[in-house]
């Protein structure tokens, strides 16, 4: 390649790198998704047994982080 043709993609270069340091910043974030939700339910789990939360709240919570994580083994 010529080096003015370099010179002139090279915002599109840019672009491509970025959108690829984007894409693997959410692959990690996903990845680490089922982890960051086992240990909050673990953390209401104990916020239960030492009375900081109500059964009833801790009902609504544990049912949003387990459907989170059963979105997130299904793959959507």
């Amino acid at each position: 390649m010529l080096l003015i043709d370099t010179i002139l993609l090279s915002p599109i270069y840019g672009t491509i790198w970025a959108a690829q340091q984007v894409h693997k910043a959410i692959e990690q974030n996903r990845a680490d998704e089922p982890a960051r939700i086992t240990a909050e339910l673990g953390e209401l789990y104990m916020m239960l047994e030492t009375g900081r939360i109500t059964e009833a709240e801790f009902g609504v919570r544990e049912k949003e982080l387990l459907d989170l994580l059963e979105d997130l083994q299904e793959g959507k």
